[in-house]
């Protein structure tokens, strides 16, 4: 079994999911007493969420970088960013160490293609549903539509992303903002969803959405499974 590096606490609600997936995965997989061989780094997100508002995202390459080079160092055989957004910085980190890095976008993409999905309705943060670094690679790498809400909607689910789900609190408004958007979608021709941030599979279940739902979360974590076994 390979060694996967975690970077996480971005925030620590999610990294704990891809903990338990993971371990699961491995669990199910070889059975027995196996469990995940892991090395979790976890962030303090309060300068992280600070940096990315301020646009510092040079600053943070820096940080992640240096995270990856020691986890490098230490004997990890390959690495996964538990969070979307912080994809922006995957090329950077790439570049600058000699194990791969396995990609949430591209995961996802490859399961919607399988299915015979076109075109996709994406959530997450402001920064993966407005920026190229994550739509980009799913259209130009992967042949998808990407789809995402209108304006006040993105600013509001990415609203409760930091305020609500980053913190573990969970409103059922909040589940039916989401669903509700997910109709938005639907009605403008997405014949599925992407759940494009790591908290939003604690918020939205398959019973919640009038769409397939892809969560990146559950997908990534299938990713690093088959990878580590491979």
């Amino acid at each position: 079994m390979k060694t996967l590096g975690l970077l996480g606490g971005m925030s620590w609600e999610s990294s704990a999911e891809y903990y338990r997936l993971i371990n699961q995965g491995i669990s199910r997989e070889l059975g027995g007493l196996h469990s995940a061989k892991l090395i979790l780094w976890s962030v303090d997100f309060e300068e992280i969420e600070r940096l990315q508002h301020a646009d510092e995202w040079e600053e943070m390459g820096v940080v992640l970088t240096n995270m990856s080079k020691k986890m490098e160092s230490i004997g990890v055989d390959g690495l996964v960013i538990c969070t979307n957004t912080m994809h922006k910085l995957a090329p950077m980190i790439s570049d600058n160490v000699n194990i791969p890095l396995l990609h949430i976008a591209d995961a996802t993409a490859q399961k919607l293609v399988s299915n015979g999905i076109n075109k996709v309705g994406l959530l997450g943060t402001a920064f993966t549903m407005e920026q190229e670094f994550y739509k980009g690679r799913l259209s130009q790498m992967h042949g998808l539509e990407v789809i995402t809400p209108a304006k006040e909607q993105r600013a509001n689910i990415h609203k409760i992303i930091y305020d609500e789900l980053c913190q573990g609190i969970i409103k059922e408004d909040s589940r039916k903002y989401y669903s509700d958007s997910i109709l938005f979608l639907r009605e403008q021709g997405a014949e599925a969803v992407i759940l494009g941030c790591t908290e939003i599979g604690l918020l939205i279940e398959e019973k919640d959405s009038v769409l397939p739902i892809y969560d990146t979360t559950k997908i990534h974590a299938e990713l690093a499974v088959e990878w580590m076994i491979s």
